[in-house]
C-alpha cells in the first residue's frame, strides 16, 4: 500500500480536494472510472495521447505503483486546475510530477483533459 502525504491547499476546497484525488489516482491507479468525462484524453510526453474513460483506466491500472507519495500542492481555478509533487518507488528512485487538468464544468467534478509532466 502506497504512504501517501496530502498537500495543505486542500483545506475548506472541495475543488482543490478533488484535484488532489486526482493526483493520488494517476500515481497510484486507485482510480473511480466516473472521475473522467466518457472522452477524456490524457497526455503523457510529448507523443504519448490516451483517449476515453475506458483507456485510461486501463493506463492507470498497469503503472508502477510507488511506495509512497507527496503532493506538494493541489489548487484550481474555474474549469482548470494543477497538483505536483513526489513518487517514490521500492527500489529508492524518486520522480517528480505535475498533473495540469481541465474539468468539464466549473464543479470541477470530472475531468476532460489531462496533461501530464514528470
Amino acid at each position: 500500500m502506497t504512504r501517501i502525504r496530502g498537500s495543505e491547499d486542500c483545506g475548506n476546497s472541495p475543488k482543490n480536494s478533488f484535484v488532489e484525488k486526482i493526483a493520488i489516482a494517476l500515481e497510484t491507479g486507485q482510480v473511480e472510472a466516473g472521475d473522467f468525462s466518457e472522452g477524456v484524453v490524457w497526455e503523457r510526453g510529448q507523443a504519448d495521447k490516451v483517449i476515453g474513460r475506458q483507456a485510461v483506466t486501463e493506463a492507470l491500472a498497469s503503472n508502477h505503483k510507488p511506495e509512497g507519495l507527496t503532493i506538494e500542492h493541489a489548487i484550481s481555478h474555474g474549469k482548470t486546475g494543477a497538483a505536483s509533487g513526489h513518487v517514490t518507488f521500492a527500489n529508492g528512485e524518486t520522480r517528480r510530477f505535475c498533473h495540469v487538468l481541465e474539468f468539464t464544468s466549473v464543479k470541477a467534478n470530472c475531468l476532460s483533459m489531462i496533461r501530464s509532466y514528470a
